[in-house]
């Protein structure tokens, strides 16, 4: 998974170089929320670092384009995350949810036609 030793951002002003990274695991459940998207083990860190970016961004970052399927999925899963939290809650925010909808299907489209 390593790449070149450029900086790779984790969010919240947490950066890691991108050859020293070695895991991503992505945060599910309870567990995952603002701010907590992915683990990343570090390479001569003991624990890993909490990322508020998702594990699709970082392998991105890091040159790793082939070992996603796009960022377009990754969005779509967050959307569908969140609305069930905040349905399952009861507390809805059409706007905001609506905004992210219309973003993702902007993206989806821009990146079909290229």
């Amino acid at each position: 998974m390593a790449s070149d030793n450029h900086m790779v951002a984790l969010g919240f002003g947490k950066f890691a170089r991108a050859d020293r990274i070695f895991a991503l695991e992505r945060i599910t459940g309870e567990e995952r929320g603002d701010g907590q998207r992915t683990r990343v083990w570090i390479d001569g860190v003991a624990d890993p670092l909490i990322a508020s970016r998702t594990e699709g961004t970082i392998l991105r970052d890091m040159g790793q384009e082939a070992a996603i399927v796009g960022p377009e999925l990754d969005e779509a899963l967050d959307l569908a995350a969140r609305l069930a939290a905040a349905a399952d809650a009861g507390r809805v925010d059409l706007s905001d949810l609506g905004r992210r909808a219309r973003r993702l299907l902007a993206s989806t489209t821009s990146s079909a036609s290229e």
